[in-house]
């Protein structure tokens, strides 16, 4: 009898053991995460200037002429040749065109999108400025200041892509960009040799240079940043630049002719 009852009991611790191994080990509760730190904003009294000059290092590349000959009003639209505008250089070789950005380095600040938009234009059968600067959720107007109908097909890989015909006379298109994107092509289906690029950026900090190969970028905080210049046909090149407080920064950029 006292047998039986032994072997009875070892069945159960057995039976106990097997249930035990086959149950899943409890997990611990999962913690909450600390809450995001506040955005900073910038002060304006502390706020410092970066400012810098393009250039184009050796012989600058003969642009060629555009032939806009399928089109008669776009050559009659311009009084003469037309010249592509990937590479454009100014006196003493400055590059005009250039997109000048802080790249990294900003930390938690928040920037508010500008209430004024940035603007594309289309004027004699090119598009004005070749590239286009403006923040995340700014409005990105396109006119048609032609006498014929031109169309505008936007190429971004990180927004949505849209293609839209306008007008002579049409109303401006107003559209706006989700999330930052460097060097979006813009094209023109209907006149292949027009093209420009849009650049969609989270801050301020940015400027695309004009015929004098200057860029300015103002209200930066007092840090070490990394500044990138952007040109289409020669790539980007960095540079690192600290600003103090109330400090204006030169900081110049140059590109071989040769890349």
């Amino acid at each position: 009898m006292k047998a039986r009852i032994l072997g009875l009991a070892t069945v159960v611790a057995m039976a106990m053991v097997v249930a035990g191994c086959g149950k899943k080990a409890e997990q611990p509760a999962e913690q909450p995460s600390a809450p995001a730190a506040p955005a900073a904003t910038v002060n304006p009294a502390t706020a410092g200037t970066i400012t810098g000059t393009v250039k184009l290092i050796g012989t600058a590349p003969k642009m060629p002429i555009i032939k806009m000959g399928a089109d008669p009003a776009c050559e009659k639209n311009n009084k003469g040749p037309v010249h592509s505008d990937e590479v454009v250089v100014g006196k003493d070789n400055v590059l005009a065109n250039v997109v000048v950005f802080i790249k990294s380095g900003l930390g938690n600040y928040s920037y508010p999108a500008p209430s004024q938009p940035a603007t594309l234009d289309q004027k004699g059968c090119m598009y004005y400025p070749h590239v286009v600067c403006l923040m995340v959720g700014q409005q990105f107007q396109v006119i048609n200041s032609d006498a014929l109908t031109h169309n505008i097909h936007v190429m971004p890989k990180d927004n949505r892509e849209w293609n839209e015909s306008q007008p002579q006379g049409a109303q401006p298109i107003d559209k706006d960009f989700a999330r930052p994107e460097m060097a979006i092509p813009v094209k023109c289906n209907i006149h292949p040799w027009m093209k420009a690029y849009i650049n969609v950026f989270s801050n301020p900090y940015f400027a695309a240079t004009g015929d004098d190969g200057t860029f300015t970028l103002k209200d930066v905080p007092p840090g070490t940043y990394t500044v990138e210049a952007w040109q289409e046909h020669y790539g980007t090149v960095d540079q690192q630049v600290t600003v103090g407080a109330k400090e204006s920064k030169t900081v110049d950029f140059s590109f071989k002719a040769s890349q």
